[in-house]
């Protein structure tokens, strides 16, 4: 399994990622700065890193989604590359078009910094497989703008197809309908999560609950 993070002016997160995806998968990463045209040769898995690109300048991930990377990014995607956002790259990858729906503000108005019980809705992807449909884990969320939202079409879509990944197990703290923290695409290889399950692989930072989604990821791309 070879991975690349792309990194944008103001992610934060892009350290996180790599060090979770080489300490729990055992994955090679790159570091891909934004400017880049093309992604480096036989990857498996690209990420798009928490933080704030652009300074949330226009609207969040809204500047970062056009930045030269991104149509690689969404090459990749749409030829059945695996594509993991967490919270900022979440914001982007709904600003591409790559998943459904939006991140708004969130409903108290109030940047939110703490660990939150997710609830696993489904087992059945590329990044969920090493947890149990119901399964909760306790990981951190850091985000001003995590609300997610989508039209009654798209939700509907979304539940139908069983592509909602996370929900907050005790009520979205933001706001986001249906209690929605994570959602898949279509083909179920690219997620985009608000919570960070880079922060919680470690004893070290207080839990390894989001150790499984890095093991799903190795198992799944190492025996593909």
């Amino acid at each position: 399994m070879r991975a690349a993070v792309i990194v944008f002016p103001g992610s934060n997160c892009d350290r996180d990622m790599q060090v979770a995806l080489q300490a729990v998968a055992s994955a090679p990463v790159e570091m891909v700065w934004h400017k880049e045209t093309a992604l480096p040769r036989g990857l498996d898995l690209v990420a798009l890193p928490g933080g704030f690109s652009f300074g949330d300048h226009l609207r969040c991930g809204a500047i970062a989604g056009k930045s030269p990377i991104m149509r690689a990014v969404s090459d990749f995607a749409h030829a059945g590359g695996h594509v993991l956002g967490v919270c900022n790259g979440f914001q982007i990858l709904t600003e591409t078009g790559l998943l459904p729906g939006a991140l708004l503000r969130n409903g108290n108005l109030k940047f939110l910094c703490k660990p939150v019980a997710l609830s696993v809705k489904t087992s059945a992807s590329p990044f969920t497989s090493a947890w149990n449909a119901g399964d909760v884990a306790t990981i951190p969320i850091a985000h001003h703008d995590g609300a997610y939202v989508a039209d009654p079409d798209t939700l509907a879509e979304l539940e139908g197809e069983d592509r909602v990944a996370f929900t907050y197990a005790q009520g979205a703290p933001n706001g986001a309908v249906h209690d929605i923290a994570g959602v898949l695409s279509a083909n179920r290889r690219v997620l985009g999560m608000m919570p960070h399950p880079e922060r919680a692989v470690d004893p070290a930072h207080g839990g390894t609950d989001g150790a499984p989604l890095f093991r799903s990821l190795a198992d799944a791309l190492v025996s593909a």
